[in-house]
C-alpha cells in the first residue's frame, strides 16, 4: 500500500513569500548553514507522518469543519534551535484563532490514531538548516502575515533534500 509522508501547514503565498523574504533575507545572510528554499518556506501546523493514500481525502474532509477565522500573525524574531540544529524566524505570541486550529487539528489527528506533539506550540518558519548556534534576535523589522487557511502538505524526499507539495482540498 502507497503513503505518503504529510503535515498541516500555513503555506504562504507569493505576496506573503515578499513580505517574509525581507524579514528572513538579512538573517539567513549571517547564519552559517544551508538557508531553506523560499518556496519551501511554511508554519507547521500539526505533523501527521506516513499516511496510506486511501485515507488522504477522509483526512481532507475532517478539517473541513475546522472553523478558520483569519488572522495575523508577528514573526519578529530570529531563534536557534539546537536540538535540530535550524534557524528560525519565530513569533512570540500565538494568536487564539492559531491556538484554536492547532488543537482542532490535534482532535482530528488522535480520531485517525495519529500520535499529536504534545510539546507547547511554536509558531515559526525554518530559514537554515544545519545552522550555527547564535543568540536570539529580535528583527528590525518584524515580518506580519495574515492567513486565509491551511493545507494539507506533502514532504518528499529526493536525491537527499525534501520538497513540500501542498496537496489541494
Amino acid at each position: 500500500m502507497a503513503t505518503k509522508r504529510l503535515f498541516f501547514a500555513l503555506w504562504p503565498d507569493d505576496r506573503q513569500r515578499e513580505v517574509l523574504r525581507n524579514a528572513i533575507s538579512p538573517v539567513a545572510k549571517l547564519v552559517e548553514g544551508s538557508a531553506v528554499y523560499r518556496g519551501n518556506w511554511h508554519v507547521t501546523l500539526a505533523f501527521v507522518g506516513d499516511v496510506e493514500e486511501r485515507l488522504i481525502p477522509d483526512l481532507q474532509e475532517a478539517t473541513r469543519w475546522i472553523l478558520f477565522e483569519p488572522f495575523r500573525m508577528r514573526f519578529d524574531r530570529a531563534e536557534y534551535w539546537p536540538r535540530a540544529r535550524v534557524a528560525v524566524l519565530a513569533a512570540q505570541t500565538v494568536p487564539p484563532a492559531l491556538e484554536y486550529v492547532v488543537e482542532s487539528l490535534n482532535l482530528i489527528l488522535k480520531d485517525f490514531g495519529i500520535a499529536v506533539d504534545e510539546r507547547r506550540y511554536r509558531p515559526h518558519i525554518t530559514i537554515v538548516k544545519r545552522a550555527r548556534a547564535f543568540e536570539t534576535q529580535r528583527l528590525a523589522q518584524a515580518a506580519v502575515v495574515e492567513w486565509q487557511g491551511l493545507e494539507l502538505v506533502e514532504s518528499v524526499l529526493t536525491h537527499g533534500s525534501r520538497s513540500y507539495h501542498p496537496l489541494k482540498q
